[in-house]
């Protein structure tokens, strides 16, 4: 557990003015302290225990994260950060993190040194712009979804798990370039790690229910598809009207109509029906006896990639009203569907809708199945990135570039302001020094020769080979980070320095009165 408690500097007057600053700086610190380790390709792995015993040990930076106990607020913010990296382009979590704690450190000691505030983050902005135009003006497009650049991102965001990295290619390729810019398509989310499964790409959607029961087929070859996004149930009828006849009298059309409806789906070919929530008995027992195979509590996700792939339109329970032609219009086909009994899982294949298709990752033991699962989503959210913003070089070196930029600017703001440049200057810096620290190398003599290195062959991919310490070429070596990963990253780690740094005083909350709201 890790516990940060507010400081109470109370020494002076102009300590007491500064104690929420340092408080908050060594929060983020020690909150970056946990993660920054896992960077590059020496980072190691965390182990994250809870009360019972419970184990998770990963390498990736949202998962520990997400994980730590935390109840420091500016710790928080900053975890909130890394949460919405995540979600925005699923990568470059740690680096986000280590940007954003870089900016602060700087930030503060620029304070303590009589920068005023609003100066030190006058500066940040306009170190941050400049880099992001620096940054731009880098990216290398990837226009080819066959270009061996992806398969290159695929295995450094992959960490070097070939097998990974072939997997989702694979699932590239099988998608297409327009796919993959779709913004409604999380690449992530066609992933699924499974104990015992042998690595595969399926041109198809894998859904991770089993017949609700034994006595529906296990196999289908051609079916139309029926996706119900709500409960396949009769009408309700309301509470106590089942104690008068008129009440019951409604329940008996309304169940008489379900069956009706039910009966009809049926005759209509539909084989294969997948539901959101319950399935009620009288469709349970129709659809046993017709053949169907009912799959019940689907998430929504898989509804929406079902439906999707096999080109059917979801129903709520009344639309099973509609008239025949109506109904036709909106289920959807597959050439193939089977039930997989060692992975409880069912495969819908060759449907008639749109490309879609799923990374299926084994894991030896369930221990490993997670773990598996996140290398395997960095993979597949680099690549995306990849194909909709280009890449630069990685390791570190693209960031190195970009600071001597910022302190070319830097000359030419008057003020203080430019003291915040400075902040954004260092901590371009500090990716590329953590890498080498973590491959066990001194961060000052590479960082300056590099940077020497970079000035003379006018290369900004070159960096150090992580086993060697020798300095090479990062495009050469096939080194590349997605430019919208780094891009976010930067963008992220000021908008939370910014913050961080804007707090000049914490004041604790009045305890609220729970006895007073629960009576409300």
């Amino acid at each position: 557990m890790i516990i940060i408690k507010q400081q109470n500097h109370k020494n002076s007057e102009g300590e007491e003015q500064l104690s929420a600053l340092m408080t908050n700086t060594n929060a983020v610190r020690i909150i970056t302290q946990a993660i920054e380790g896992t960077l590059g390709p020496k980072g190691l792995d965390t182990m994250l225990v809870d009360q019972l015993g419970d184990v998770v040990i990963t390498n990736d930076g949202v998962t520990i994260l997400n994980m730590m106990d935390i109840n420091h607020p500016a710790a928080k913010m900053l975890i909130n950060i890394a949460k919405a990296q995540q979600e925005e382009v699923g990568d470059g979590t740690t680096t986000a993190t280590i940007l954003a704690d870089a900016l602060v450190s700087e930030g503060a000691n620029q304070v303590m040194r009589g920068v005023p505030v609003v100066k030190v983050i006058d500066g940040i902005r306009k170190g941050i712009k400049i880099a992001l135009q620096a940054l731009d003006k880098k990216a290398i497009l990837v226009n080819d979804i066959e270009s061996p650049i992806l398969a290159e991102v695929a295995r450094v965001a992959g960490r070097g798990n070939e097998d990974i990295a072939d997997l989702v290619i694979k699932a590239c390729r099988l998608l297409g370039r327009e796919k993959l810019l779709d913004s409604s398509l999380k690449l992530p989310d066609i992933i699924r790690a499974v104990e015992g499964a042998n690595n595969q790409v399926i041109s198809g959607v894998i859904i991770g229910k089993e017949p609700m029961n034994s006595e529906m087929p296990k196999k289908l070859k051609y079916s139309k598809v029926l996706v119900i996004d709500d409960a396949l149930e009769p009408e309700e009828v309301e509470d106590g009207a089942l104690a008068t006849e008129a009440g019951f009298t409604r329940y008996m059309k309304y169940q008489e109509e379900f069956r009706q409806n039910i009966n009809r789906v049926t005759k209509l070919g539909v084989k294969l029906v997948l539901v959101d929530r319950g399935v009620h008995d009288i469709a349970e027992e129709i659809f046993t006896d017709t053949g169907v195979m009912v799959l019940q509590r689907v998430s929504n996700k898989e509804l929406r990639q079902t439906a999707e792939f096999t080109g059917a339109k979801s129903l709520k329970r009344t639309g099973l009203k509609k008239s025949e032609d109506e109904l036709l219009k909106v289920f959807g086909e597959a050439e193939e569907v089977y039930l997989d009994e060692k992975l409880k899982h069912v495969c819908i294949l060759k449907g008639k809708g749109k490309a879609q298709a799923t990374i299926l990752v084994g894991a030896s033991t369930e221990e490993v199945v997670g773990e598996r699962e996140r290398i395997a989503k960095d993979a597949a959210s680099a690549v995306q990135a990849a194909v909709k913003g280009g890449v630069v070089s990685g390791g570190g070196t693209v960031e190195l570039a970009i600071s001597r930029q910022v302190q070319e600017a830097r000359k030419e703001v008057k003020g203080m302001a430019a003291y915040g440049m400075d902040c954004v200057i260092e901590a371009l810096k500090r990716p590329f020094a953590q890498i080498i620290i973590n491959a066990g190398f001194n961060p000052l003599e590479k960082v300056e020769n590099i940077s020497v290195a970079q000035i003379e062959t006018c290369k900004d991919s070159l960096g150090i080979d992580c086993d060697s310490g020798e300095m090479t070429d990062m495009v050469d070596d096939g080194i590349y980070d997605p430019v919208l990963v780094k891009r976010h990253a930067l963008k992220a780690a000021g908008e939370v320095a910014e913050a961080v740094l804007r707090i000049d005083t914490i004041i604790k909350k009045k305890e609220r009165n729970t006895s007073n709201i629960s009576q409300e």
